[in-house]
């Protein structure tokens, strides 16, 4: 058995995004390899140890302050020090600077992946503030690995890091997925009607819903939009003030319903017009219900999941006009819609199953030991 540790600023249940996604898909899928994962993650519940989410543990270390997207901890690095010396891997998710922090305070000498999840985008000054320690970070750890080609030629911290980079690409498991009753389908099918474009995702600032909300003015498609996040209130003022009675806002939803929107949608839009976009982890659960899609072209994985003009539509970040061309495009042409659905569930079984990434990261914790 290799003993691997993630460590990670948040874990499921606290939270669901897609990077804790990723590691769950990780730590499940690599056991079939003899693989025992954990994960440290930081939690305002406080400190625990042993909790198990499906089949693997984890712990919680107390959550002291959070700035700038980063939570702190004092009582992590005793945390970390203690669960690493039993580790034989330890496994980082960046970005988060408190993880460099520790890795270097604890002084443990382990073999060290990091998965490289973004570049950082937003905090510019922080950036600037952080780069020696990241890039000595960077330095100090054996692996790093991007989830995409396209990425890791885009990103400046992973071109300079180069000779450590693998291409490992993230992978879903759908039977890790609710199946949707026939009760829930039904009672979405006649709330939102039979065909339309659906969004799955939190309202971040990185999204470019203001230009799906655009796009949708401009062709008068219906859309949907499922998630909630800091930037809910603005944008469905927005659509209020522009009149978009065929856009709704659902908020946030467990997953039987994310399923059974995913099924039940025309096609599938991801507007995410910066690079804090590395991937797009809805993008890829609409690839594996078969969904043709439309993203942005901005040197990020979406348009690795996404090949233009094969699995969907590819337009330029930040332009509704060109968003709203390419709904128009695909509702007006449905068999062209459903080829590209079925190349897209197509290229998802040929290349992101969560079983082909758990094999790869796998192999790659055996070739480090």
């Amino acid at each position: 058995m290799i003993k691997v540790l993630h460590f990670f600023k948040t874990y499921y249940p606290d939270s669901m995004g897609g990077i804790e996604q990723v590691i769950f898909q990780i730590a499940e899928g690599t056991q079939a390899h003899g693989i025992e994962p954990e994960v440290l993650y930081l939690s305002s519940r406080g400190a625990a140890r042993n909790e198990p989410v499906a089949n693997h543990l984890t712990h919680r270390a107390k959550l002291d302050l959070h700035v700038a997207s980063t939570g702190f901890s004092l009582s992590a690095f005793k945390d970390f020090a203690e669960l690493a010396r039993k580790a034989d891997i330890v496994h980082f998710h960046f970005p988060w600077p408190y993880m460099d922090l520790v890795h270097f305070a604890t002084r443990l000498n382990k073999p060290t992946v990091v998965s490289y999840h973004s570049d950082i985008v937003k905090q510019k000054w922080l950036l600037k503030l952080y780069q020696p320690l990241m890039n000595r970070f960077f330095s100090s750890v054996d692996r790093v690995v991007a989830s995409s080609p396209n990425y890791a030629a885009h990103s400046p911290v992973l071109t300079q890091f180069k000779d450590k980079v693998s291409i490992i690409p993230y992978g879903l498991d759908r039977s890790t997925y609710p199946k949707a009753s026939a009760e829930k389908l039904a009672y979405w099918r006649q709330r939102l009607g039979e065909r339309f474009f659906l969004f799955v995702g939190a309202l971040r600032y990185y999204k470019g819903l203001d230009y799906l909300l655009e796009a949708a003015r401009i062709s008068g498609l219906p859309v949907v939009i499922m998630g909630g996040g800091f930037l809910e209130q603005q944008l469905r003022q927005q659509a209020s003030d522009a009149g978009l009675s065929q856009v709704q806002f659902l908020g946030g939803l467990p997953d039987e319903d994310k399923v059974a929107l995913l099924e039940l949608c025309y096609a599938f839009t991801f507007p995410s017009h910066l690079r804090s976009e590395s991937f797009g982890i809805s993008l890829l659960e609409a690839a594996m219900y078969g969904k043709p899609l439309i993203s942005c072209e901005m040197g990020s994985g979406t348009t690795f999941i996404n090949l233009a003009d094969q699995t969907g539509l590819v337009v330029p970040p930040r332009d509704a006009p060109a968003l709203a061309q390419a709904m128009q495009r695909l509702w007006d042409d449905p068999a062209q819609a459903q080829a590209m659905g079925a190349a897209a569930q197509q290229r998802f079984e040929h290349v992101f199953t969560a079983s082909a990434m758990a094999n790869a990261y796998a192999e790659l914790y055996r070739g480090l030991l």
